[in-house]
């Protein structure tokens, strides 16, 4: 702890974005990254606390005060190899990760937690600037051969993590370019792709070999894996989307989130796509069903095709505006949040059931909806009722789901497997061993666990790839 006193004399400062007007002209990051002199003090107001919550927040376990007091006596260098430690990809959660770390920050009592997520990023932005990231290539290899499945951040970790220790590893994606929803599912201006290619190459120079457009189940038998590999970890995602089955939902204009979202980042790389399949919000009433990140990225794209007006609906009642820190912190509380995209001209609304949709020729015009009230049940539970007499509707050119995944795909790869799913219809794995019900067979990150954050993916292609390096060896020395 550097500056014992530096949480009294220094507020929070974070960093901030370009004027709305000029960032919804382009795809482009937005964020305008603190000077040095501000980071420096920022890291000043880390308490090095005797029992640091932040640890408990961040599921990747990153030591956090220690790289807060080495950016504030400027030690750059030695703050990235700790940084680095337990992340192997922070300028990704740097990015896109909701900073749960900061929710369990000692200082977040106040509303003032240290602004973890901005030095992260500056930290890794600054190895990458200096040189300091070269590739870990390893002293001796193995003879074992691995096949992932899925470059998302899952698979990505666990592919370097065990390139890193000496096995030969094959990546396999579906896509043309490697990233997973890293590259296709996330906005560029969240998430610039060029990270994801000056990764992929220190991963290719430690022996990570990828191959693309190689969907394992359809264009692949999955039995060639497993002939060919000592070892398959299965890192693909959450891909089936959550349909809103009403009425109508089959009208052309009515999309899930993903495909609209996919599309965009594919033109971003110089995709072409058909006039016939393309989806876009230009000049367009759009309606965004789903108030999670996914529903945000759709807003903030919609905005930048030029909608014509975006609405953002959420079947959940709009939480509080403060939470209850005796009774949520150090956890993630429920509370009311606004996204740099909603920010750019969005209206939302709470606690809205969609009935159904209609339109002419096929085409959907109106969506039909009404109001809920949340209440508990005798159990305790919360459940949905319709307000009487409340049913309204919008206009709506293009409906966007954005009610979430339920589980991966299982046709194809999981079928042929025949490896055994959880009740959700995820691959059954602890995250022990992380083995499936089939002899050799891994899974991590959402195909295991379910949607969740790029965070999760990386601890569990982390920890998939120690247990997958413990079984072919006999033990590891990969962290957890």
């Amino acid at each position: 702890m550097g500056k014992p006193t530096g949480f009294v004399e220094i507020l929070r400062q974070d960093r901030t974005y370009q004027p709305t007007a000029d960032r919804i002209q382009h795809f482009a990051e937005f964020v305008i990254p603190l000077e040095d002199s501000e980071l420096k003090k920022q890291g000043a107001r880390c308490m090095d606390c005797g029992i640091p919550y932040c640890h408990q927040g961040c599921p990747v376990n990153n030591i956090i005060p220690e790289w807060n007091d080495l950016v504030y006596k400027h030690k750059w260098e030695r703050a990235s190899e700790i940084l680095h430690s337990t992340n192997n990809f922070p300028e990704f959660t740097g990015r896109v990760c909701p900073a749960p770390c900061e929710s369990s920050c000692t200082l977040n009592i106040t509303d003032e937690p240290v602004t973890i997520k901005t030095i992260e990023c500056a930290i890794v932005d600054k190895a990458w600037d200096e040189g300091w990231l070269k590739p870990q290539i390893p002293n001796h290899r193995s003879g074992k051969r691995i096949a992932v499945v899925g470059s998302g951040p899952a698979g990505l970790a666990a592919a370097q993590q065990l390139a890193r220790v000496g096995h030969q590893v094959v990546v396999y994606e579906k896509n043309n370019r490697i990233g997973g929803l890293l590259r296709y599912g996330i906005p560029n201006f969240k998430l610039d792709k060029h990270f994801i290619d000056r990764r992929m190459s220190q991963m290719q120079a430690e022996g990570v070999k990828f191959i693309p457009c190689a969907n394992i189940g359809v264009d692949i038998p999955v039995q060639r894996l497993m002939d060919e590999f000592d070892a398959v970890v299965l890192a693909g995602g959450a891909e089936k989307p959550r349909d809103v089955e009403v009425p109508g939902h089959d009208l052309d204009g009515v999309h899930f989130a993903m495909d609209f979202l996919i599309q965009q980042n594919k033109r971003m790389e110089g995709e072409a796509i058909p006039d016939e399949v393309a989806i876009t919000a230009d000049d367009k009433h759009v309606i965004v069903i789903g108030g999670g990140d996914t529903g945000s990225d759709c807003v903030g794209t919609s905005i930048r095709q030029g909608a014509r007006t975006v609405t953002q609906l959420e079947i959940l009642p709009k939480p509080p505006e403060r939470e209850q820190k005796a009774l949520t912190w150090p956890n993630w509380p429920d509370k009311f949040r606004t996204s740099s995209s909603q920010e750019e001209g969005c209206e939302r609304d709470w606690s809205v059931s969609t009935q159904s949709f209609s339109g002419e020729n096929g085409t959907v015009q109106t969506l039909h909806a009404n109001r809920v009230e949340w209440k508990h049940d005798a159990d305790g539970r919360m459940t949905m009722q319709d307000v009487p007499d409340s049913a309204f509707n919008l206009k709506a050119d293009l409906v966007l789901l954005a009610a979430g995944f339920v589980h991966p795909v299982h046709e194809g790869m999981l079928d042929q497997l025949g490896v055994k799913r959880d009740y959700r219809g995820n691959v059954e794995a602890d995250t022990d061993k992380y083995q499936t019900s089939i002899d050799k067979v891994f899974a991590a990150g959402d195909m295991r666990r379910g949607q969740s954050l790029v965070v999760w993916a990386i601890r569990e292609g982390r920890q998939c790839a120690r247990a997958v390096d413990e079984f072919l060896m006999g033990s590891s020395g990969l962290p957890r």
